[in-house]
């Protein structure tokens, strides 16, 4: 994984090639015999352009793979990349990812490219003309909870304890504001606020971007329990889902991961009987969408909720038409 943050842009010494930046990685051959310009430019790239930390992993990955598969294709410039060697490398991509992950490699790669072209360290982008696989998605694979399902989750969990109020809480935030669990494990005790008869979640979602959406009548309850248990009411700056201390059920200041929340998610599906393999933290958002389109909500209202710019992105959550093919196709009466 690549870690450029811990590298200050002005500094003078820049690693040699095949040594360790920051936290163990190896700055890639072609970028290190480019020069101090160039070595500058490529961590600029990560630092100053790409501000949403996941998506900084996701290029830094993309990134360094074509770099290295170029090296090891006997590529030792910058210059020497041809956009017919930059289309063969994702039509290789295409026998091993999937469609999207590949346009993401190549997205990557291509902005990349453009950075150094106006860094004046490229004289063009060998990317910029290639064209990536064509990926058209109607129908989200997000699993699904019925309401049944969902509702026995939630009151199969043991609220005797600050854990399971802990749980409880979160899980009924992702259902009832449609929130990603970026965003959940984001908030801190303040985003959790009064705003005249009724309490709000303020959610900071993809791009900085702020969303404030009133909190459901339920998820209200479960958070009050929650916050009252733990005792956090005034601590406004700390995060609001917290870790545990090792198995003492004594929570620390320190905000659970998307690999906490997943690993409490698999073990509470399990808990209340469900396939632990088809639920995930999405499928929470998808399974309050699917229940409020189902219940009469509109497409254009959940969209506002969810703060998707598009609602074609909020219909991949809607599994609303699921039951209806399946009702068509026993209409098969052979």
């Amino acid at each position: 994984m690549l870690r450029y943050m811990t590298i200050h842009p002005d500094r003078a010494m820049l690693p040699k090639s095949g040594t360790a930046l920051g936290a163990g990685l190896a700055l890639p051959t072609l970028i290190a015999t480019a020069g101090p310009r160039a070595q500058k430019r490529f961590l600029e790239f990560f630092t100053a352009t790409i501000r949403n930390p996941n998506t900084r992993m996701a290029y830094a990955r993309a990134v360094g793979q074509f770099l290295r598969w170029c090296e090891r294709r006997g590529i030792h410039e910058l210059d020497s990349i041809e956009p017919i060697l930059v289309a063969a490398y994702v039509e290789q991509r295409q026998e091993t990812l999937a469609k999207p992950s590949v346009k993401q490699h190549l997205a990557a790669i291509r902005m990349l490219f453009d950075w150094l072209v106006t860094g004046h360290i490229m004289f063009v982008n060998p990317a910029h003309s290639v064209r990536g696989p064509k990926h058209v998605i109607k129908r989200g694979s997000t699993p699904v909870l019925t309401v049944e399902e969902t509702r026995a989750l939630i009151h199969l969990i043991n609220v005797d304890n600050i854990v399971g109020l802990r749980d409880r809480a979160l899980i009924g935030v992702m259902v009832y504001s449609f929130a990603r669990v970026g965003a959940v494990i984001g908030m801190r005790v303040k985003d959790y606020y009064p705003q005249g008869k009724r309490w709000w979640f303020r959610l900071h979602e993809k791009g900085g971007k702020r969303h404030d959406v009133p909190a459901h009548h339920k998820a209200e309850q479960y958070m009050d329990a929650y916050i009252s248990a733990a005792g956090i009411a005034d601590d406004k700056n700390g995060p609001l889902f917290r870790t545990t201390r090792g198995k003492t059920r004594q929570l620390t200041r320190s905000p659970m991961t998307r690999v906490d929340v997943f690993r409490m998610i698999k073990r509470r599906a399990q808990d209340a009987g469900l396939s632990s393999t088809a639920v995930c933290c999405h499928t929470f958002r998808a399974t309050g969408i699917t229940a409020y389109l189902e219940n009469g909500g509109t497409l254009e209202h959940a969209q506002q909720i969810e703060a998707h710019e598009s609602p074609r992105t909020t219909k991949l959550y809607d599994r609303t038409t699921d039951q209806i093919s399946l009702d068509e196709i026993e209409r098969i009466a052979i």
